[in-house]
């Protein structure tokens, strides 16, 4: 009984509840410059290759290392080293959100873009203070329950602004549709407003060397580490394209707005936590170098999918099965993705080596997306979706270098210890 308490007590303290708000916070923005966006510019007939290009503007996620460190040495006059930093993340990310939605795509699409990429700036400037925030805050006994809460605020988040936002915007103009959703950013402030800035007994960096350079000399130090970046960027590209164009493919082919809404973003939304949560227990009895080689083929396949419903059309019985598969398999891969990453990370430089992993695994969405909108339009869907499955093929086989199909139980033998 004790013990059920403690763990009653564990997720419904302030710290929980701060990782799952700050979640929520971070996941909102993600796909309003994503998802949300390509279905406003669709609907007013601007070129699919220029709602590929689109993609560009999440370029702050991928490069967010380099202005990390600065916001890690330096402190603001109020509210302390974090939560300065976060509030005013928060406050011009709610004003970006809101401006976004007052341009207007078929008439100035470069505007669109500017006003996306300053959403993307502080969005990416929230996550780094965010993650550095839930790490000081939480002790290692919490961490996991902390960053599962987190995760899945982040999903909430990302379900509000996708499966919400397209269904907003089927009785209301995008504009009022981004106005909500600035406003959705309102429990995030309130929240850095009110919980207390984490105590750190170590030493904060006193210069840049310490917070970057040293970081990057130990991780680069390893055998195989430009291979293990490489398979950062390939093992999920195919993935990453395919969905990059999802929304105008589902719209082209006759589904309505609420149908997507509905479907893939809600079904869409279980089917990702439950094949994140069977990949972690497959992990158990699988391992990490294993289950990427599964998840990762399972992931390639389900891009089939796509192809199967461009020939049959817009059936939504048929759109489930495809968006249940993509999702499970795609959430079983991201766990073991994230498992795997975390596993190579050294203890000592945490913050430092995640943020670049993590800023890795964004080019593929910004960068391999830009040309899908090109793409699909010379090739058509089949043919794109097909090139996408092929994609995914080359970052499945680096595992051979580093991550054999025989696991041990040891980095040595695979080429990435930690020194």
């Amino acid at each position: 009984m004790n013990n059920k308490q403690s763990i009653l007590r564990s997720i419904i303290s302030r710290r929980m509840l701060v990782s799952f708000i700050m979640g929520f916070s971070c996941g909102l923005p993600l796909l309003l410059t994503i998802t949300v966006l390509q279905a406003w510019m669709k609907d007013e007939n601007v070129d699919l290759s220029i709602i590929g290009m689109m993609a560009l503007v999440g370029l702050p996620y991928t490069v967010k290392f380099l202005w990390a460190p600065f916001l890690d040495r330096f402190s603001l006059p109020f509210l302390g080293r974090r939560r300065g930093w976060l509030l005013i993340a928060q406050i011009f990310l709610a004003i970006s959100i809101i401006a976004l939605g007052l341009t207007r795509p078929s008439e100035s699409p470069w505007m669109v873009a500017f006003a996306a990429f300053w959403v993307t700036f502080f969005s990416a400037s929230q996550d780094i203070v965010v993650d550095a925030y839930r790490r000081e805050d939480l002790c290692d006994e919490e961490l996991g329950l902390g960053s599962s809460l987190y995760i899945n605020g982040y999903r909430i988040g990302m379900l509000l602004a996708s499966g919400g936002g397209l269904i907003l915007a089927d009785t209301m103009p995008f504009s009022q549709v981004y106005m909500i959703m600035g406003l959705c950013m309102i429990p995030g402030v309130i929240t850095t407003l009110c919980t207390p800035e984490p105590a750190i007994t170590e030493k904060l960096p006193v210069n840049m060397k310490e917070a970057v350079i040293d970081p990057l000399v130990e991780y680069f130090s390893r055998p195989n580490a430009l291979w293990i970046l490489a398979f950062v960027l390939f093992y999920k590209i195919g993935d990453t394209m395919a969905l990059a164009m999802t929304t105008p493919f589902y719209l082209d082919i006759g589904f309505s707005k609420t149908e997507i809404g509905a479907v893939v973003k809600l079904f869409g939304f279980w089917a990702t936590i439950s094949g994140g949560l069977l990949g972690g227990i497959m992990m158990i009895r699988l391992g990490i170098n294993r289950s990427l080689w599964i998840f990762g083929f399972l992931q390639a396949f389900s891009i089939i999918g796509f192809v199967i419903l461009a020939r049959v059309g817009p059936i939504v019985s048929v759109l489930s099965g495809v968006i249940a598969f993509e999702n499970l398999s795609g959430g079983m891969g991201t766990a073991a993705y994230s498992a795997f990453m975390a596993q190579i990370t050294n203890k000592k430089f945490t913050a430092t080596q995640y943020a670049l992993l993590t800023s890795l695994m964004g080019i593929p969405r910004v960068i391999a997306a830009a040309p899908t909108g090109y793409l699909a339009d010379r090739l058509g869907w089949e043919t794109f979706f097909i090139f996408c499955t092929i994609m995914a093929i080359p970052g499945i086989l680096m595992l051979f270098k580093f991550a054999p199909w025989r696991e041990v139980s040891s980095g040595v033998s695979n080429g990435w210890e930690k020194k």
